[in-house]
């Protein structure tokens, strides 16, 4: 049972706003998934390496990807991005998906 315990324990990854990341709530050298929405202005794209802002309207965090962005993946849109915080502030994700709100239509409905 304690075996299985760990496991679960270990395979745990927690949600945490750039407030409670700001407020060092997140932990460090270990994976978590960062929630908020990208601001406005802040997207920049090198080929496939993408630099953004996620915020709650309170605090800001800089994230660096790598890799191919959701389809859902905009400005002032809601984002949930895992990975870990380097040393320098910086949340390098492993993974970004796009969030959608509760309107959200599939474009072959909305072009119907």
């Amino acid at each position: 049972m304690a075996l299985v315990l760990n496991a679960f324990n270990s395979n745990l990854v927690f949600f945490y706003s750039p407030t409670q990341i700001a407020a060092q709530e997140a932990p460090t050298g270990r994976t978590f998934r960062l929630g908020g929405l990208v601001e406005a202005g802040t997207v920049k794209r090198d080929g496939v390496k993408v630099s953004f802002v996620v915020t709650d309207t309170a605090k800001t965090i800089p994230v660096v990807y790598q890799g191919i962005l959701p389809h859902l993946f905009k400005e002032g849109k809601g984002v949930v991005a895992q990975g870990k915080l380097g040393e320098d502030g910086v949340f390098r994700a492993h993974e970004v998906l796009a969030k959608h709100d509760e309107n959200y239509t599939p474009p072959e409905a909305a072009y119907a």
